[in-house]
């Protein structure tokens, strides 16, 4: 029921998704930072987001998710690689902070990237920040880079089982008109969403537009229950869940590796109590070394 994320096809109609279900994933990741809690709030918004974009990969790779801006929350930073693996990070002031993607990062850009390996040339799409909430940047990116018509729904908060401590979960719903093979995409939303497809849209897109906050987080609410809540009149299909997990890329050697690059003297002054210490930005992990750039211990 939770860390995976779902995707669905209403009936037989060209509306698709993915739902995403976020317990121990994000509560590692979020607690891992103690950033403010708004803070905690959009990255976590960023991660489910990043997870039901980057499902869709037809290719080993990884999906990046940036927001930055000139705001006190000036970047967030997120990323999903194929077999389900999650982190995320963000630059930030301390204190009290507003919630929201436009008053955390401010003015700026949302940017996508895809990285297939070093093999394979990097593709980016870069938008500015629209609106108030990451739900309503997202639905402008890709309106913007690939004009497909789109609906998300993100929540996240803090849920206490009895006798357990609070832990974050994240939840997210989005929803897409994918064109029929032939190109029709060109053709712009207004033609594509015209008729009996544009009725079957907007459909699709009042429903969604019901699901509350609450639905997204509670444990006892599962995906397939909230699909069916929603779509039942018409019909809808559940495919196999994919799962979801907080997992970093770092390690000591890739650190080593890096350390390896700078000067004596440089080294000299990364000492502290008679080590380098090392932690790393997204999973907050330390690693130490000697004052040589060696692994320590």
């Amino acid at each position: 029921m939770d860390d995976v994320i779902v995707p669905f096809q209403i009936a037989d109609t060209a509306v698709r998704g993915r739902i995403v279900r976020l317990s121990g994933a994000i509560d590692e990741i979020l607690s891992a930072h103690r950033f403010p809690d708004p803070v905690s709030a959009l990255l976590g918004e960023a991660i489910a987001l990043t997870a039901m974009m980057g499902a869709s990969l037809k290719f080993d790779g990884k999906l990046i998710f940036q927001a930055q801006g000139d705001g006190p929350a000036s970047m967030i930073v997120a990323d999903y690689s194929t077999g389900g693996a999650l982190r995320g990070t963000a630059k930030t002031q301390d204190g009290d902070l507003p919630r929201g993607l436009k008053a955390l990062v401010g003015k700026g850009a949302i940017v996508m990237t895809i990285d297939q390996g070093p093999d394979m040339e990097r593709y980016q799409g870069v938008t500015p920040i629209e609106g108030e909430s990451l739900a309503e940047a997202a639905v402008a990116y890709f309106m913007q880079s690939e004009q497909i018509p789109t609906i998300v729904k993100l929540a996240v908060g803090r849920i206490q089982a009895p006798g357990e401590e609070e832990r974050w979960r994240a939840g997210g719903l989005m929803a897409q008109f994918v064109p029929h093979e032939g190109g029709t995409r060109e053709r712009g939303e207004a033609a594509l969403l015209s008729g009996e497809d544009g009725e079957t849209w907007e459909r699709a897109r009042a429903f969604i537009e019901t699901t509350q906050d609450d639905e997204l987080l509670d444990p006892a609410i599962s995906a397939e229950t909230l699909l069916y809540r929603l779509f039942h009149e018409d019909g809808v299909r559940v495919f196999e869940p994919q799962p979801l997990r907080a997992e970093c890329s770092c390690n000591r050697e890739k650190i080593e590796a890096v350390l390896s690059r700078y000067s004596e003297d440089d080294l000299s002054d990364m000492v502290e109590d008679g080590e380098i210490t090392v932690t790393c930005e997204f999973c907050r992990k330390a690693y130490k070394f000697t004052p040589e750039g060696a692994p320590a211990g």
